[in-house]
């Protein structure tokens, strides 16, 4: 176990080194975000007006809606990451040396979460800067973190099990495009639940990057509301596990047609 451990974090470091050495990557990452939360937030600042929205700023809903966002738009590109290893020919190299399975499949998925980690904190920070308030402290702001590395999780493992799959950078496309847009609005990022057509408010129960914003959001509250912390954090975990599980099994159905 300690050395599959081991072999995952050395994997991971070569690929959050090869991220370092793409400064515009970096840049990009982190102001798309950036003009999420301020141009977002003043677009519809005036939104909280409205009977029944429930928060008295907008910027303090936003930022956990732009949270989950990020974790969602960027973890849905790691089968491209994997793609391109598997076109260059690295990831056949890395299968004749004794490294675990595990450890090549896997890197991805921490490295995603590393990042989105680092890009949920840079969210946080920008918002408290803008005016955000977060009654939960940093306990609330911790599990809001942990929430969108979670579902971050689930779509990095499921995108490296398209990428093995599809194998074509086309259908990566043109499914991410598809998915990002409908998750999103069909979840309260942007609009409190009350104020959704019913029928949203339904799919939306069943929808896993809501589940990441009612975790999150109850835990920031002033008077927590563990229960939904727990059964949508539970609920994202398992989901999670079963999104690394179906990614190993796809990246052995790989190994086997080399």
């Amino acid at each position: 176990m300690s050395t599959t451990l081991n072999q995952t974090w050395f994997m991971t470091q070569r690929q959050l080194t090869a991220i370092l050495r793409q400064p515009a990557y970096l840049v990009i990452t982190l102001i798309q975000p950036v003009i999420w939360l301020f141009l977002f937030g003043s677009l519809f600042r005036k939104v909280v007006e409205l009977p029944g929205f429930g928060s008295g700023s907008y910027l303090d809903y936003l930022v956990p809606g732009v949270v989950v966002m990020s974790a969602v738009s960027s973890n849905m590109w790691a089968g491209m990451g994997t793609l391109e290893e598997i076109e260059r020919g690295t990831l056949n190299r890395f299968l004749t040396t004794p490294v675990s399975r595990t450890a090549l499949m896997n890197a991805n998925v921490v490295q995603q979460g590393i990042s989105t980690a680092v890009q949920s904190a840079v969210i946080v920070l920008l918002g408290k800067l803008g005016g955000a308030d977060y009654p939960g402290g940093i306990g609330g702001l911790v599990i809001l973190v942990v929430a969108s590395i979670l579902l971050g999780t689930v779509f990095g493992a499921c995108s490296n099990a398209l990428g093995m799959l599809v194998r074509q950078r086309e259908s990566i496309i043109g499914i991410n495009t598809f998915l990002l847009l409908p998750l999103t609005f069909l979840s309260s990022a942007f609009m409190a639940p009350a104020l959704m057509p019913s029928w949203m408010r339904h799919v939306a129960d069943f929808n896993p990057v809501n589940w990441a914003l009612v975790s999150g959001r109850s835990a920031m509250a002033a008077d927590p509301r563990w229960g939904d912390v727990l059964s949508r954090g539970g609920a994202l975990l398992a989901l999670a596990v079963a999104a690394v599980w179906l990614s190993t099994r796809t990246f052995r159905a790989y190994q086997k047609s080399v």
